[in-house]
């Protein structure tokens, strides 16, 4: 169980990594990408910040409520990603990585709560 718990959440750390590193320099395909969507630019940063804290919190050992909360966000933000990209016409190809996150997402959370029921028992 602990094996596929962090195959899941090693991937979607690394996406989370990933996908934020590019937000805190500048970034022209971040900016266009964010006017197509309609959202402002500097929403890519607070973005950005969040994904590492929920990065962070996923680490962390402890902190139960702290990880639902990354967890939380973690589906809300790829969800209103796919969302916002869908909404004005991108081929669902092109947001697929982001459904592959919420696979992620779901996985890491059903077996991180395997483990802990696991050691209650």
């Amino acid at each position: 169980m602990k094996i596929i718990y962090w195959i899941f959440t090693g991937l979607l750390i690394a996406l989370m990594l990933f996908s934020a590193a590019g937000s805190f320099f500048p970034n022209p395909q971040g900016e266009a990408m964010m006017k197509a969507i309609g959202y402002p630019y500097n929403v890519l940063h607070l973005l950005a910040v969040a994904k590492v804290l929920g990065v962070i919190a996923l680490l962390v050992p402890g902190y139960p409520r702290l990880k639902e909360w990354a967890y939380a966000g973690f589906t809300f933000d790829l969800i209103g990603a796919t969302y916002a990209f869908l909404i004005i016409g991108t081929p669902i190809a092109d947001v697929a990585f982001m459904l592959v996150g919420l696979v992620l997402v779901v996985g890491s959370y059903i077996y991180y709560h395997k483990l802990l029921d696991a050691k209650k028992a």
